[in-house]
């Protein structure tokens, strides 16, 4: 049962992580060809965790009320419109809305699937199996640019059409897969208790950092390698490559957290996101800066599976139910992938892409020595 949820879960958020990474090597062209801004390309590429934040919390709780897999349906439902939506799109408000509704389906798609995945796996191994899904995430995030390049190579229609007809496949897995019934509090008295955990506060902290940080780096990485003279195949191949790494470490990082404690793959990713970027402003070279972003983007997605394997830890101590801890994740991921998105590319502009990388790695330092210092207050698991 737990590992055909996990397959479940993991194709879900593959199918969605891909479509969201599709935009990557797409946004030079699309820049020019809708004489875009930084902040303009940031609008669009935020689209996404803008509709994600709008969408959290109501994914959440409709995970929490009416089940994991009516969720999960409503998201891949609304996955699928956007798909053919951005695939026939004429206009950069049509392709920011299609973003912004996929945001929304992603929210309740990723509520539901690591609810139905969280509530179905055994504490001890929590980390691991978060880190798996996570895993298959990044694996679309290795897959987007491939389809980004296969979109700019053959048409837009056929290829986001074709993430459309994964969406229905998906939809109708969902609904042979059983499901229990939520049982858990989904109060704003519960989610207000729920905040008051340390293990929930700090996992949330640790979901939205990651999201800053990937936000800034996917929308100013891919301009500042095609000023270098990257092509789009070029920064597709970048952006696979250090997805196909971070997939590959995420499952160790939870397997990790599950034996060793939450706090110390947290303290590594925090370590590698100070030196990433402190070092992304400098490369002078297009090749100089793909190799950055390679070996830097695991090092930070350390980060990601100990990070929802404690808020999940946090979830079960005060009893709410996992998929409304998800959607809370969902709200506080796309508020770091939105100021990243948005905010990194207005930065960017204005003072040059060296203020906004220095400042996310000052960040990082802090976020270093505060967990250092006050980890040991925060329980590994329940």
């Amino acid at each position: 049962m737990v590992r055909n949820l996990l397959f479940l879960a993991s194709a879900i958020v593959l199918v969605d992580t891909s479509f969201y990474a599709a935009i990557t090597p797409l946004l030079p062209d699309l820049s020019d060809q809708y004489d875009l801004t930084k902040t303009g390309a940031g609008i669009l590429a935020a689209a996404y965790p803008i509709g994600t934040f709008v969408g959290g919390l109501p994914g959440g709780w409709l995970a929490a009320k009416w089940g994991v897999r009516p969720t999960v349906l409503v998201g891949l439902g609304l996955m699928t419109l956007a798909s053919v939506a951005f695939a026939f799109a004429e206009s950069i408000v049509v392709l920011d809305v299609a973003r912004f509704v996929q945001g929304v389906g992603g929210a309740a798609s990723w509520a539901g699937a690591m609810g139905w995945l969280t509530a179905g796996a055994p504490r001890e191994r929590r980390g691991e199996l978060i880190g798996s899904a996570m895993g298959a995430a990044i694996a679309g995030a290795l897959l987007g640019p491939v389809i980004g390049v296969a979109a700019d190579l053959i048409g837009h229609e056929v290829v986001f059409c074709a993430v459309g007809v994964a969406g229905v496949a998906l939809m109708g897995w969902a609904l042979s897969t059983p499901a229990a019934k939520p049982h858990a509090e989904t109060s704003l008295r519960a989610l207000a208790r729920a905040l008051g955990d340390g293990r929930v506060r700090t996992g949330l902290l640790l979901v939205t950092l990651p999201g800053l940080l990937f936000g800034t780096l996917s929308v100013l990485g891919p301009l500042r390698l095609d000023e270098l003279g990257a092509t789009a195949v070029a920064i597709g191949v970048t952006w696979l490559v250090a997805a196909a790494l971070e997939a590959i470490v995420s499952p160790l990082a939870g397997r990790f957290s599950d034996r060793r404690g939450r706090i110390a793959p947290l303290l590594a990713g925090l370590a590698g996101g100070t030196l990433t970027f402190a070092l992304l402003p400098w490369p002078e070279s297009a090749l100089v800066l793909s190799l950055l972003v390679i070996l830097g983007s695991p090092v930070i997605g350390l980060l990601w599976a100990p990070a929802m394997a404690m808020l999940s830890d946090g979830a079960d101590h005060v009893g709410i139910e996992q998929g409304l801890a998800f959607g809370l994740m969902n709200l506080t991921w796309a508020t770091g992938q939105t100021l990243g998105d948005i905010g990194g590319a207005r930065l960017g502009q204005a003072a040059g892409d060296e203020l906004p990388y220095l400042l996310l790695s000052a960040l990082c330092v802090v976020c270093f020595a505060t967990l250092r210092a006050f980890g040991a207050r925060v329980p590994a698991t329940v």
